[in-house]
């Protein structure tokens, strides 16, 4: 044989090798993909929040561009110990797997990710306002719903035009997350004259927007508006720093752990807890005023003061000065 022929014959043994290899990659992704359309609709099936199978999916999709085999939970732990994620992140990749193990019946030891609760960033109002006042109509409407009524963004995106009485400036919400109690807010008349402006063609208020898509326009608008007013506090606030903000502000004013709690729609005073000692503010922020009578409460909430609680049967009000 010449060293031609030879050659030539090596160049075949390689190439059907490589194909060899590129068909069993193509099917493994065949399988893999196939078993991901029977994971979502599992989830489904089960009842799980649409927005808690999108998590599931972005993680599980991105472990597998990472370099992950789904099949080989070896794989997926080597994969998830490589990233530079924080502990958090980790934490809940780890959870997207398991979920995924549990479903087609697999074993694995999951690494152990333990999430940390971090104090959370609480902006100034007038930075919230900044956000507000430059987004667009309906980024605008959404973000003043979420600054007045301290709902998740989840939550505020699966609002429908029947949940808001035009007529007492209220809005219900009978979808919430994590188990969380439906309740009634009251909203300003701003927020109220915002929605008006926005298109009614979809059955909900925000058209139905897919929440990390809408997270993601968020971002990019947040960015774009720290840069042009040169804060870059302005990119440490997401949607939920809007919650924080709110049950932090709440707490403040009334001191009353109950009243965040059912302002947040928790069900366990715990998960609440963490809104009493984020910030302390100086003592002349308000004006302070007391009421014994109807009549003089009554007096007071209509010059702007708001109530606070009652104590030794006088009632207490305050008003930003």
């Amino acid at each position: 044989m010449s060293v031609a022929e030879g050659a030539k014959n090596l160049a075949e043994v390689e190439t059907r090798k490589e194909t060899g290899q590129r068909e069993a990659a193509e099917t493994v992704d065949l399988d893999v993909k196939g078993k991901m359309v029977q994971f979502l609709w599992k989830l489904k099936k089960q009842g799980v929040k649409e927005r808690t199978i999108e998590t599931y999916h972005y993680y599980l999709q991105l472990l597998i561009r990472r370099g992950a085999d789904l099949r080989d939970p070896e794989s997926v732990k080597g994969v998830i110990a490589e990233q530079k994620w924080s502990v958090n992140t980790k934490a809940i990749a780890v959870s997207a797997y398991d979920k995924w193990i549990k479903i087609f019946k697999g074993r694995w030891d999951p690494p152990q990710y333990k999430r940390t609760r971090r104090i959370p960033f609480i902006p100034l109002e007038s930075e919230l306002d900044q956000l507000i006042s430059g987004a667009n109509r309906k980024m605008a409407a959404f973000l003043q719903l979420l600054k007045e009524t301290g709902m998740r963004s989840g939550e505020a995106l699966s609002l429908k035009w029947t949940d808001i009485d035009f007529k007492n400036n209220t809005v219900t919400l009978n979808e919430p997350e994590k188990h969380g109690n439906p309740r009634v807010f009251k909203i300003s008349s701003t927020l109220i004259a915002m929605l008006n402006m926005l298109p009614k063609k979809h059955e909900r208020i925000f058209g139905g927007q897919n929440p990390r898509n809408f997270g993601r326009i968020y971002g990019k608008y947040r960015n774009r508006m720290a840069f042009k007013l040169q804060n870059p506090r302005l990119k440490k606030i997401s949607f939920h720093t809007f919650r924080h903000w709110k049950a932090t502000m709440e707490y403040h004013k009334t001191k009353n752990i109950l009243h965040v709690m059912n302002l947040l729609g928790h069900k366990d005073v715990r998960t609440t807890l963490i809104y009493t000692q984020l910030i302390e503010f100086e003592g002349d922020e308000y004006h302070s005023a007391t009421a014994k009578t109807v009549e003089e409460a009554k007096n007071l909430v209509e010059a702007g003061f708001e109530y606070v609680c009652t104590y030794n049967d006088v009632m207490l009000f305050r008003k930003r000065k």
